[in-house]
């Protein structure tokens, strides 16, 4: 099982990094391999469909996609949605999305409901799964450069768990309605 975990927040002081490393660490004491992809470190220029140049990042972060079984998308919340870096990145890869498991993690002062929503409809739209929650997080639930929230470092650590075990799940059928030559899945489409 191989999880892309994508942190799309510019913030120097992130608290979703906070929430992002819990997962992924979680996930690694499950089994899962995990790969935290940094949008500050490793940035994506907005998507240009009419640009002939590859931008200087794509072709790794290109092969941390297609590599992935599964996504854990952590935002936070910019005015009731995804932060631009997200969706930005979300344009860029549509298509390696189809039928892989996504989980999301989103800080907001607020719920971080309408965040999430969008990028759960992204996410469909893009023919990926989602689990049916996610988790938010906000500056309270932080303090010394560390989660201070006992309910919220469990509910990260339920998402890392369901992440390997539903991500495993769907990417073994995914992988057989890839290989299979029957017509009847929406993967079918996606075959080589």
């Amino acid at each position: 099982m191989n999880i892309l975990c994508v942190l799309s927040s510019n913030d120097d002081e992130s608290i979703t990094a906070l929430g992002l490393q819990t997962v992924a660490d979680a996930a690694r004491e499950r089994g899962a391999s995990v790969h935290i992809l940094d949008l500050r470190q490793t940035p994506l220029p907005l998507l240009n469909p009419s640009s002939e140049i590859e931008p200087e990042h794509l072709p790794h972060v290109r092969s941390l996609v297609l590599a992935a079984d599964a996504f854990v998308l952590a935002t936070p919340d910019y005015h009731g949605s995804m932060s631009g870096t997200l969706k930005n990145f979300l344009d860029y890869f549509w298509m390696e999305f189809a039928g892989k498991v996504f989980g999301y993690v989103c800080s907001s002062f607020d719920k971080g409901l309408t965040a999430m929503d969008h990028v759960r409809t992204c996410v469909r739209q893009c023919y990926g799964w989602s689990l049916p929650y996610g988790v938010t997080m906000s500056d309270d639930d932080v303090a010394h450069g560390s989660i201070a929230n006992s309910r919220l470092e469990e509910r990260l650590r339920m998402l890392a768990r369901d992440m390997v075990v539903y991500g495993s799940l769907i990417a073994e059928q995914r992988s057989r309605d890839l290989q299979s030559t029957e017509d009847a899945t929406f993967m079918a489409k996606y075959r080589q």
